[in-house]
């Protein structure tokens, strides 16, 4: 099949159509699931959209764990009653995933969104601002796959707005910040800086912070409702109770999502590293290739707290993000899940060669 205009509008591109094209789908159709509710989905193609169900092969396979179809996922639908409804029969394999591990008890990963390009990590100034619980997102975020960008909002509720950017900056080298108000519309001409055709971007964050507020003045009409936080603690209402992918105006795909009241990290060791890169970099100075940075003689990483140059509470929040990498790994079977992260990279390896074959032919399929 080739790329048509009604899939390119849902974020269809050379990537899906390599899978698709090396499948056999027999009388399936791709589609991208643009919303769910419980155990049903929203799915859009060619066809429009319509509701579809999981199939008895994908439920007994995927379990509702993380190969359970997710908003923003491509999948092989089997149309029904001329597309009234559909059967989800696979997911396609994903170029990104943002996930948290289940809330609870249970271990084991849960996605948030799928094929995601941008995360819009939002923090508003009213009594939400957390440098630390913004840490915890970009490590996930780094981990999935999505490029992130903070989006502080509310500037106009905080008398000292524009201080706070710096202050993120901080702790978020090298990730773009900006700061809006989504009730006046400040900064947002920075904001749509991001939003190219195509291309699908997520709004994360927990309840309250104004998501909703910022996908409806994207699209340029209400469809989030809104409601105002407690006055008490800046403490936010669950508004928007499920996630779904929205067309802006301009070609790009957004996806509002409920708050997160708990975000525990998902085998994310990597994306922490990252996010405290300049920790990492002083402790590869320390005198001891063991230092636990805890009063060891010649610690990069000592001299540095003292010096006033490393956020004590910073080095304490990597600390806690790695606690809980390592009890998750006690808990889950970490040959299994190697595994699976290096079936992923070659799947994705190979999918990045043919794709830079096709370049070298012209783009000759």
């Amino acid at each position: 099949m080739s790329i048509t205009g009604a899939l390119t509008r849902w974020g269809w591109n050379s990537y899906f159509e390599a899978f698709w094209r090396g499948g056999d789908w027999k009388n399936a159709a791709p589609a991208r699931v643009i919303a769910q509710q419980r155990k049903f989905w929203r799915v859009a193609g060619e066809f429009g959209e319509c509701w579809a169900e999981a199939s008895g092969k994908l439920r007994f396979a995927a379990d509702e764990g993380a190969e359970w179809p997710a908003v923003g996922d491509w999948v092989a639908a089997e149309l029904h009653g001329e597309g009234a409804t559909a059967m989800i029969q696979e997911v396609l394999p994903r170029r990104s995933k943002f996930v948290r591990k289940s809330p609870g008890k249970k271990m084991e990963e849960q996605v948030i969104a799928a094929n995601v390009d941008t995360a819009l990590l939002v923090s508003a100034l009213d009594g939400d601002f957390n440098p630390r619980r913004v840490e915890r997102y970009l490590a996930q975020c780094w981990e999935s796959g999505a490029s992130p960008v903070i989006v502080l909002n509310k500037a106009d509720a905080c008398e000292g707005a524009r201080e706070k950017p710096a202050e993120m900056e901080r702790v978020a080298v090298g990730t773009a910040v900006c700061l809006v108000s989504a009730k006046t519309g400040q900064g947002f001409g920075e904001l749509e800086g991001f939003l190219r055709p195509g291309h699908t971007l997520v709004l994360l964050g927990s309840s309250g912070v104004g998501k909703s507020t910022i996908a409806n003045r994207l699209l340029g009409y209400a469809v989030q409702e809104v409601q105002p936080v407690r006055e008490s603690d800046s403490r936010g209402r669950h508004t928007t109770t499920t996630r779904e992918l929205f067309a802006l105006p301009g070609g790009a795909l957004l996806m509002d999502t409920p708050g997160l009241r708990e975000m525990q990290l998902w085998d994310a060791e990597d994306g922490v590293e990252q996010v405290f890169a300049e920790i990492d970099a002083l402790a590869g100075r320390c005198q001891f290739g063991d230092c636990r940075h805890e009063g060891e003689p010649g610690c990069a990483v000592q001299v540095a707290l003292d010096a006033g140059t490393l956020d004590p509470a910073r080095l304490e929040n990597r600390r806690k993000l790695m606690r809980e990498q390592e009890f998750l790994r006690r808990k889950v079977d970490p040959e299994a899940r190697q595994e699976q992260k290096e079936q992923w990279k070659q799947i994705h390896r190979a999918q990045r060669q043919k794709y830079q074959q096709r370049q070298k032919d012209g783009g000759k399929r």
